[in-house]
Parts: structure tokens; C-alpha cells; sequence
């Protein structure tokens, strides 16, 4: 697939279909623009109703040109756009880049002229960019390709941009320009009838250009797709991109923990976590990140100097990185013996080293080194505030010379305006990062760390599990009643597809009157929990239908008749089915596992603290089945109260490995049945030697 994207970004020739004379138009400035910008290629405007346009020959149809034609942009009334593929296919053309909108975006009549177009491609074996887009570009000077009608052209860098918004393409182009940030090459999808942003990621996988990737979107495609190749490309190149889409109105309602805490930007923010795409909320962020990544190394941990010449950035600057996760750790005393030796008394070399308002640009070097040198430093933050004494250019030059040949990132933030333009021109050119304020270096700073992090860790690896797929499946599909859109398995049934799949449950019996419970109770062993069975009843703890350490048979009747008095005060004495008991499982943590099926990314896995306070402390991670070992691992490691896990203030430890190969299992149940919707298991207890689901739900759709 990415060779087959050649013809796209590297075209030997280009025909613009649909090329005008009169300038000011769409149809006439992406020729103008090939031509102005110094397309490396021929170029062939193909009008009917004109033989020249702007002073080049035209030709009335593509099939009247008489060299072969890799690339044709097509800037034609939507009625004609599926005519042109036909002609274009017949021509030999490769690729086609469709600007003319109109399409899906319009209806269902839009959407169907959209499959058609598609359709009319594939049997050509043509790529399809659009429709409905900005156009394509690669800033290459051996190519120069500027097929878009945006007026600017960008320096040829090692940033690769994929927009979906034809507006925001522009915007993202024009901002390149302006921060001076290299684009190797440019791709506006459009409406993605064809070539996707998975698509261009594998392309740019290879592309020697391309050293970082951009992406604007506003949905992901083939979320599996999507995620397949952007962990494997992250894995060699950094990938950064803008979600829209981030609000309350994409949750979807479930009955579930796992479907109330799961929403469209929790999967987004899963998936693109699980494959190491680092995800901002601004064109700007996005932008920060891609000028640290594309011309600093990658750091090999989140511990950073920052270096100042006034207190209070120094200040906003550690407060910046340690929001943000980054750590500003104390420097050896060596490196602080070495600043000592000829900084002024007054300056402080703790971190941040702040070398007080006289500072030099000799102070600047010498301190950039030693910080550099240190070996509890992963990367320097700079900044510089304009004093009357030092000029702004002297320090750009000092930083320079410092960060020659440095193997650890170097930012720098240049605060103030007299003498500042120039030295924030000279460090850029020179492939320094440089940023207004110390918030947005710590943001940029903070996201690569987190991509050196992700870049550390293991290869994705599929874990090889012991299950009776067999068992579960002679649970799972039995039919649904008539009528029914789904269906939760009862306790029983629960209990068979957790153990085919390897998931230990305590020991439990169905009772249906006080007397069998506590007969039943007795024969478990004391203490037991019951638990009320009843329709509709999602929540029991809502409705008193959870008691847990009766101690006897009487305690045990009690309960039944206290849980059966309170559904009749409801009005559900109807509903109620029986109770569980279980035989009261040993002390631990209350941790939480779970899975929902979303309609666009397929089933989320859930992981955080369990019992009552799920879903009110919402410390919950999620990622995307399948799960890799190393997913399930991190899961468990990702909780805010992971310390609780670890033994917190002389409380049990927690068998985290046990807890991941739960996740694990849970993951490869719903892979393996496609029409589970949802898995609750809440709580799993977790212990020093393993871990057990005390409470499961697990509800099938058709």
C-alpha cells in the first residue's frame, strides 16, 4: 500500500483537470500554484473550452495529452467528477487528487456519488485522495509539488502534515511558514474515500524526508487499522495529532461501570495511547511538540534542568514540568560545585540554576554544558529574560555553541521583545526549539518524554492463554428470547464462561427462599455474602441487595427476608429471581475489570479501583482490544492509586501480574465472542497470591 501512494506525493507528471484562466479561482490556482512553486514535473492543465491557460497549452481531455500522466487533479463540477475517473483510468493515470466537494458531506445522495467514485477507481487501480479537500504537496526541492490552492509554500523540513479539514490544512500550512517549521511533505483526505490517515502514515513510515508526522482528525477510520500501523510506524517515527471530538456529547449511555465510564474520547484517548501517538488539544501544541521532535533527540527520561537568569520563570517553569509529569531533580553536587566556581554568590545552582539578571552569554554557555554533563539530567529547559546588560542575540550564539554535538534535548524560551525576534530566528534556524513562555516548552517537553517512554518499552507481544472456548460458547449462544435485543447470562452461566476462560470465582450456590440460603450458606462455609438476583436491577448496592460476612444461618435468613422486604417496598417483589452466595473471599484490594463494546472502535477494556467508588472516583484506564502483555501490564500500573496496589501504609500487596492476566483474559473472551456488549467484573479482589471476581455481570446482544 505505501508504494501505491508514489504517484501521489512523488508524481513524475501532473494534469489539472479542470485548470482556469482567470485567476482567483480554485480551478485556477492549484495550476498556478504548480507552476509558481516549481513543480520538478510537467504540467498539464486540461480545459475543454480553452487551448491555453495561463500561457501553457491546454488539452481538452486528459486522454488527449500525449505523455503518460501519474497524478490528475481534479477541480470539476461533482456531476462530472465520476466521468473524469472513468477518462483518467482509461488515460493510465495512478493517482487522483479529487478538490471538487459535494460529496458525502452533503447527504445520502452525496455519500452514494462518493462510493461510486471509489468504486470507479479501484477498478482502475488508481488512489484516491478526497474528495473534498485542500489538495496534496511535497516541499521537497527535488519534487516542489504544491498541488493545493493555499497561497503559501512551506520551507522543506522534516515534519509530514495529514489534515482532514481542507480549512485547517490552510491554517497548519500558513502556521508552518510562519514558526519557520519544515514540511517534507502535505496530505488534505477530505472525506477519505480512499487514502486514509493510516494510509499516509505508512507511506511516511519509509519516507526518508520525514522525520516526524502531523495529523489533524476528526475521526480515526478503521480504528484497528489505525491502530496496527500507527504503533508500528511510532515505533520508528514520532506521531502527534489533533482529535476533535473531545466533549460530554459523545458519551454514549450504558447500563454498565464499564459503559458509563467509557466514552468516545476515552477510546480515543486509549487507542492512541496503546500505539504511542502523543495526542494535543491546539494546532499550536501540536506544532510545539513537532519542532522539539524534529530537531532534538528524544529524551531517555522525564528529568529536566532548566536554566534562567530571573526567578519567577525559573519558578513558572518548574511548576510547568511538574504539572505536566516531568521531574526537576536536584544536580549533583559536582555540577553544582562546577557552577559555583564562577557564578555570583547571589545565584542560585540548585534546579532551576538561576544565575540572577547579570547573567552573561559566557554564564549561558559554561551553565548549558555542566547541565548537559549531569548525569541525573535528561534534558535543559532555557530561558532568558532581557536584561539591559545582555544582548539576546549573544546568548542565542552562547546556547549554540553549548548545545553543539549534544546528545540530550535543549529548549529554550526567549522572553521579552528588544533584540528577541533575532535571537529566536538564529536558534530555530539552527534547529533549536524556542517557545514564548516556559508553559508550552514544558508541554512540548513533557510529550516527548512521554514518547521516549513508549519508544523504551517492549515490543507489542500477544499473550498465549489456556481457555475451553467450547464451554463458554455453549453459554454465550444460546438464543435470546423472542423480542429481545440482548440478554445478561444469569449467575450460573457467569460463573462456567469465567472459569472456561481461566477466571477464578469463590465458590457460590443459587437460593430461592430463606431456608435454602441458609442451608446453602452452611454448606459453603461461613462466612458468606448474598447477593440479590432480580430483573432490571443493574446497581444491587442501590436497593440493599449486598450483605456480606453473615456469620450464620440466621443472619443469613435475615437477609433474605430484609432484601425481599425492601423490593416490596419498592413494588418489585416480581423481579426478584433469588440471591447468590458466595463464600466470602479473603481480604485484599477492591479492583474493578471490565468491557464494553463501542460502535466505532470495537471493546474498550477497563481497569481501576473497584467496589462502590468506580464509578465516583473514576480511576479507570482503558485500551482497545486486542490486549498485548504489555497493555494489561501498564493498565494496572496506570491508576492513580497505584500505590494502593503496592502495600500503601502497611496494607496488602497486591499480585499485579495476577491482575493483568485477568485483563488479558478478559480481552481475549470478548475477541473471541464478538456480541458480548458488556463484562463487569466488580469487585476482583486482588491478593499477595492472586486474584479472584467476586461479583460478575456479563450481558450478550444479538
Amino acid at each position: 500500500m505505501p508504494a501505491s501512494l508514489e504517484p501521489l506525493l512523488r508524481p513524475r507528471s501532473i494534469a489539472v483537470i479542470g485548470a482556469a484562466r482567470k485567476r482567483g479561482t480554485i480551478a485556477a490556482e492549484v495550476f498556478h500554484n504548480l507552476v509558481q512553486f516549481g513543480f520538478q514535473g510537467a504540467v498539464y492543465p486540461v480545459n475543454p473550452r480553452a487551448s491555453v491557460v495561463q500561457s501553457v497549452r491546454a488539452y481538452a481531455n486528459v486522454e488527449e495529452i500525449p505523455d503518460a500522466v501519474d497524478l490528475a487533479v481534479l477541480v470539476v463540477p461533482a456531476a462530472q467528477v465520476v466521468e473524469t475517473i472513468d477518462a483518467c483510468g482509461r488515460k493510465g493515470v495512478r493517482a487522483v487528487v479529487v478538490i471538487t466537494a459535494g460529496f458525502a458531506e452533503t447527504g445520502p445522495e452525496g455519500a452514494a456519488m462518493q462510493q461510486q467514485l471509489a468504486a470507479r477507481a479501484r477498478s482502475y487501480g488508481m488512489r484516491v485522495v478526497g474528495p473534498n479537500c485542500l489538495g496534496v504537496l511535497n516541499a521537497n526541492p527535488e519534487v516542489r509539488m504544491g498541488a493545493t490552492f493555499a497561497p503559501n509554500f512551506p520551507p522543506f523540513g522534516g515534519v509530514a502534515v495529514c489534515s482532514q479539514s481542507g480549512a485547517l490544512g490552510l491554517a497548519i500550512l500558513d502556521l508552518a511558514l510562519e514558526v519557520g517549521m519544515g514540511v517534507s511533505s502535505f496530505v488534505s483526505i477530505g472525506n477519505r474515500a480512499d487514502v486514509s490517515a493510516a494510509d499516509v502514515m505508512a507511506y511516511w513510515e519509509n519516507d526518508p524526508d520525514t522525520k516526524v508526522i502531523l495529523l489533524y482528525l476528526e475521526n480515526l477510520g478503521d480504528p484497528a487499522e489505525f491502530l496496527e500501523i500507527a504503533r508500528r510506524v511510532s515505533r520508528k517515527k514520532p506521531v502527534a495529532v489533533v482529535k476533535s471530538g473531545r466533549t460530554e456529547a459523545g458519551r454514549r449511555a450504558a447500563s454498565s461501570h464499564t459503559g458509563a465510564l467509557a466514552g468516545m474520547d476515552v477510546a480515543v484517548d486509549a487507542l492512541l495511547g496503546q500505539c504511542g501517538v502523543l495526542r494535543t488539544d491546539t494546532i499550536h501544541e501540536l506544532f510545539d511538540v513537532a519542532m522539539l521532535l524534529s530537531t532534538q533527540p528524544v529524551p531517555k527520561g522525564p528529568r529536566m534542568a532548566i536554566l534562567t537568569n530571573a526567578g519567577g520563570p525559573g519558578i513558572m517553569a518548574t511548576d510547568a514540568c511538574e504539572s505536566r509529569g516531568l521531574k526537576v531533580p536536584t544536580l549533583t553536587e559536582a555540577t553544582r560545585a562546577a557552577l559555583r566556581e564562577f557564578l555570583p554568590a547571589a545565584a542560585s545552582v540548585g534546579n532551576p540554576v538561576d544565575m540572577i539578571a547579570s547573567a552573561s552569554a559566557e554564564h549561558y554557555e559554561r551553565s548549558l554544558r555542566l547541565l548537559l554533563e549531569d548525569p541525573g539530567v535528561d534534558g535543559v529547559l532555557t530561558l532568558f529574560v532581557t536584561p539591559i546588560v545582555t544582548k539576546p542575540t549573544d546568548v542565542a550564539e552562547a546556547i549554540l555553541r553549548a548545545a553543539r554535538d549534544a546528545q540530550k534535548p535543549i529548549v529554550a524560551c526567549m522572553m521579552g521583545s528588544q533584540g528577541v525576534p533575532e535571537a529566536v530566528a538564529a536558534l530555530r534556524e539552527a534547529r533549536i526549539p524556542t517557545y514564548t513562555f516556559p508553559e508550552a516548552a514544558a508541554a512540548a517537553l513533557a510529550r516527548a518524554a512521554r514518547y521516549g517512554d513508549f519508544r523504551a518499552r517492549g515490543e507489542h507481544t500477544t499473550p498465549v492463554l489456556t481457555v475451553d472456548r467450547d464451554a463458554a460458547a455453549a453459554v454465550i449462544g444460546q438464543p435470546l428470547p423472542a423480542g429481545a435485543r440482548g440478554r445478561w447470562l444469569p449467575p450460573d452461566e457467569v460463573r462456567t464462561v469465567l472459569e472456561a476462560y481461566g477466571i477464578t470465582t469463590p465458590r457460590q450456590a443459587i437460593a430461592r427462599s430463606g431456608d435454602e440460603a441458609a442451608r446453602l450458606a452452611a454448606e459453603l462455609g461461613f462466612p458468606v455474602a448474598l447477593k440479590l438476583i432480580a430483573k432490571g436491577i443493574t446497581h444491587k448496592t442501590d436497593v440493599g441487595g449486598v450483605r456480606l460476612g453473615l456469620r450464620d444461618e440466621s443472619e443469613v435468613r435475615e437477609a433474605y427476608l430484609a432484601m425481599l422486604g425492601r423490593l416490596h417496598e419498592l413494588g418489585r417483589t416480581s423481579d426478584m429471581e433469588g440471591v447468590l452466595l458466595q463464600r466470602m473471599a479473603d481480604r485484599g484490594i477492591e479492583t474493578f475489570v471490565g468491557a464494553t463494546r463501542d460502535p466505532e472502535f470495537g471493546h474498550l477494556i477497563g481497569f481501576g479501583l473497584g467496589g462502590v467508588q468506580v464509578e465516583l472516583l473514576k480511576d479507570v484506564v482503558f485500551r482497545v482490544a486486542p490486549l498485548g502483555t504489555l497493555d494489561a501490564a501498564e493498565m494496572v500500573d496506570g491508576i492513580r492509586a497505584r500505590a494502593l496496589l503496592e502495600g500503601f501504609r502497611g496494607g496488602p500487596v497486591a499480585d499485579k501480574a495476577a491482575l493483568a492476566d485477568v485483563l488479558l483474559r478478559v480481552g481475549r473472551l470478548v475477541a473471541d465472542f464478538p456480541h458480548i456488549a458488556e463484562v463487569d467484573l466488580n469487585p476482583v479482589i486482588a491478593r499477595p497470591d492472586g486474584a479472584i471476581a467476586v461479583d460478575a455481570r456479563i450481558r450478550v446482544v444479538a
